[in-house]
């Protein structure tokens, strides 16, 4: 267990140094300039040369290692270990400014919203993704795991047949689409539900249901076919033949053991629902990462693309090790 936990931590850096090069080669190559006005009005070229210049917009080489220099951290040591930040801190006291706290780990400043730092921008929208993503996988393991036992329990039966078809409905249809129909239906029609904003609980209750649909569909198959197999096996039947009380057959025999793919599937599942709900936050207007992240593409906005990818990469690396971790001690057999 711990030998699988330093591997996994020594690949993170490894992991994320690739995505990060692949996701910056994109971005670079998308056309447009980031330092432009929306409206098409342009500074003059000397003001253009010396921004591009300050944030080394110039050069794609230079970008690349100055800015994995800031945001690895190793800027951060560096200038502490040799007492620059110290000396910094000191000279914007003297100047009569208070002198700004450094992050260890620097994602640099947005092109696009003046004054702020991409760090700051994540603070203030990844709980809200954060918490739609959780509450979307709360939402489908519970719809997900309820339909996949009541169909393998009966199955061919209507209550299968319905949540078959269900779940292939969750699963074909986009989330724009689920969306659209929500605030169609509950929104406007019926006028039940609020169709945008995030803070109230009837607020939430649309964008999670939303988002987890697709994934409650999947769960649903893999917990019938899960338990299909398991209420088959000779250890449930032995059990059956002892006199054990079927729901305890089926919650404490069968769930445990057919629950094993569901439990493997929810690490990529959770990562994915905190990190690709960005079509659901634009149809519920949720002030999540996903509004913050189309902006930034829209507008080449260097520092927040990579910011958010690379914080996204790393959540979803740590997710994937944690569940392997759970995995391992709900079936100790596992290697």
């Amino acid at each position: 267990m711990i030998a699988l936990i330093v591997r996994r931590l020594v690949q993170l850096p490894l992991i994320v140094g690739v995505i990060y090069t692949l996701t910056l080669v994109l971005a670079w190559a998308v056309p447009g300039n980031p330092l432009e006005n929306p409206e098409g009005r342009k500074p003059p070229e000397s003001v253009m040369a010396a921004m591009k210049a300050q944030y080394n917009l110039d050069s794609f080489p230079k970008f690349y290692f100055s800015y994995l220099d800031s945001a690895s951290g190793l800027r951060w040591a560096r200038d502490t270990m040799s007492g620059r930040a110290a000396e910094q801190a000191e000279a914007a006291r003297e100047a009569g400014l208070v002198p700004r706290p450094r992050p260890v780990f620097d994602l640099g400043p947005s092109l696009k919203h003046r004054d702020e730092r991409v760090a700051g921008i994540l603070a203030g929208a990844l709980p809200v993704s954060v918490s739609l993503g959780i509450l979307a996988i709360l939402i489908a393991v519970a719809v997900g795991v309820t339909a996949g036992v009541v169909g393998a329990v009966k199955p061919n039966s209507f209550a299968d047949m319905a949540t078959l078809i269900v779940a292939l409905i969750g699963i074909s249809l986009p989330s724009f689409v689920i969306g659209t129909l929500f605030v169609l239906v509950f929104g406007v029609w019926l006028a039940l539900l609020p169709v945008g904003g995030w803070g109230t609980v009837s607020q939430m209750i649309l964008p999670a249901v939303t988002l987890s649909l697709p994934f409650a569909a999947y769960i649903a198959r893999l917990t019938r076919m899960g338990m299909i197999d398991t209420l088959n096996s000779d250890y449930v039947r032995t059990a059956r033949a002892k006199g054990v009380a079927e729901r305890e057959v089926l919650l404490r025999h069968a769930l445990k053991n057919a629950f094993l793919p569901v439990l493997s599937y929810l690490g990529p599942a959770t990562a994915l629902a905190m990190t690709g709900s960005f079509v659901v936050e634009r149809v519920f207007n949720v002030p999540g990462l996903g509004q913050h992240f189309v902006d930034a593409v829209q507008n080449k906005d260097l520092f927040l693309i990579i910011g958010v990818v690379l914080v996204f990469s790393t959540m979803l690396v740590l997710l994937n090790l944690a569940v392997d971790v759970l995995y391992r001690w709900v079936d100790p057999r596992i290697g």
